[in-house]
């Protein structure tokens, strides 16, 4: 506008640039999360099973070790300060001692593998002509040890995937995600899961409680100081837990005619068998072409029969979780990682079972390895915590 006096040239204001608390946010960008659009615990769950599927079609410690990585900074950047959050590490630590146990039995026990590169002999133990066939100690090859590291890596790979589903969802919203029909075996897979990381919880503030009165925190003595405690605490859990599913009305259900429940286990228990008989299928090469119409089959079923079976229930839901699209993308990126690896064990069978009769290096394939950077998604298109944001 122009000056009072009415000289001069005429100033203008310069136009106002958005801050970054009044900028309109992005389609493409992470929203923060609340109640409103925390993303579905299943979701997460699908991603970790998708995740571990692939991790069970390799045993190549390249892809593996991909696999936890990318696993691990996705916990990295949507876990939250809750206590079942914290149970990833406890998983690792898990993965690592599965590796070790695995070596040392491999070590103990032998192997069937035939080595030409021994590393050294242990004292060799007599068994009787009963027990043929089994051998205590002997000679260690480098075959056997890499056979061993392959085998307990792939397992570890698997507990380190599953912790990474423990850590992100919220198991109390998966409880109430469950169909009706499920509602009471859920409840108990629930207490089960989250027993771990309430665990984990108590020791790290025991551990930080006693270091900071200045006393040990390692040793046989502290661990029976703390185990006490731990103990007492879950006790106390469960009797609250209890008492307040009590006041909720848990267990009381709802009259359900006979033929209604006959028609609901035989749907369910028929479901559940064509879901094995489909993942078998699917597994060995020779049912691959039966295995996927049974395992579709069998899935209807169970869904009839749990839709069926919810009726016996008389609970509610209290504002439910909503499916929506960032749950289908963080559920496509598991499964996406899932069939790719799948469909890479037809054409490149050797990159992802290296061999070790002779020995190889594993070399780490493009495209295995590029399938596996799919389950990053996570990671930029779920909903950024609150101590995150």
């Amino acid at each position: 506008m122009t000056n009072p006096a009415g000289t001069g040239r005429a100033r203008t204001r310069p136009a106002p640039q958005d801050s970054p608390r009044t900028r309109p946010p992005s389609v493409l960008r992470a929203p923060e999360a609340d109640r409103g659009n925390a993303l579905h615990a299943g979701a997460w769950w699908l991603w970790a099973l998708g995740l571990a599927v692939a991790a069970s079609r390799t045993t190549n410690p390249l892809l593996l070790g991909l696999i936890v990585g990318v696993s691990g900074y996705v916990v990295a950047a949507r876990r939250t300060d809750a206590p079942w959050a914290r149970s990833y590490g406890a998983f690792v630590k898990l993965g690592l001692f599965v590796v070790l146990l695995r070596v040392v039995f491999s070590l103990l026990l032998g192997s069937p593998v035939p080595g030409s590169h021994p590393l050294f002999t242990l004292p060799e133990v007599p068994l009787p002509d009963w027990a043929r066939g089994i051998r205590i100690g002997g000679r260690v090859t480098a075959e056997q040890l890499l056979v061993a590291l392959y085998d307990g890596a792939k397992l570890a790979t698997l507990l380190i995937c599953v912790g990474a589903a423990n850590a992100l969802a919220n198991p109390a919203r998966l409880l109430k995600s469950l169909p009706g029909a499920l509602y009471e075996a859920g409840v108990a897979v629930v207490v089960a899961m989250t027993f771990a990381p309430n665990m984990v919880a108590d020791v790290a503030r025991l551990r930080t409680a006693r270091r900071l009165r200045g006393r040990p925190t390692g040793g046989v003595r502290a661990v029976l100081q703390i185990g006490l405690p731990v103990l007492e605490g879950a006790l106390e859990r469960s009797v609250a837990v209890a008492a307040s599913m009590d006041a909720r009305g848990y267990g009381r259900t709802a009259h359900v005619p006979a033929s209604v429940r006959r028609t609901t286990n035989l749907l369910t228990l028929g479901g559940l068998l064509g879901v094995c008989a489909g993942t078998y299928g699917l597994l060995a090469a020779e049912g691959a072409r039966y295995g996927l119409p049974l395992l579709g089959a069998g899935l209807l079923a169970a869904m009839a029969g749990l839709r069926l079976g919810g009726r016996r229930t008389v609970r509610t839901r209290y504002r439910p979780d909503r499916w929506d699209a960032r749950a289908w993308l963080v559920a496509g990126s598991g499964a996406a990682v899932a069939v790719l690896m799948i469909r890479a064990n037809a054409y490149a069978p050797e990159a992802l079972h290296p061999g070790v009769v002779p020995l190889v290096a594993p070399q780490l394939p493009l495209w295995p390895a590029l399938s596996v950077l799919v389950g990053l998604l996570p990671a930029f298109v779920a909903p950024v915590p609150k101590e995150n944001a």
